[in-house]
């Protein structure tokens, strides 16, 4: 099932599921992307938005396909 996102909120949610069918830790994540847990933290808060090149260390420490795209509402 791939994950979507629409929201601040629906992104977080995101990224938490990514890192969590991961089966990683918000350190173990920090490590494959070369930054600290407190970033990640942040990320999965919504309190950051992350640059789409953020986006692809996620998707690439995770081992998932990053998809955006824009749906008509």
């Amino acid at each position: 099932m791939p994950l979507q996102f629409g929201t601040a909120f629906e992104l977080s949610r995101s990224l938490i599921e990514a890192r969590t069918r991961a089966k990683l830790t918000q350190a173990d994540l920090a490590r494959r992307m070369n930054t600290t847990q407190s970033v990640v933290a942040r990320l999965e808060s919504g309190r950051t938005r992350p640059s789409i090149r953020t986006l692809e260390k996620i998707a690439q420490a995770t081992s998932i396909r990053l998809h955006i795209s824009f749906d008509p509402d």
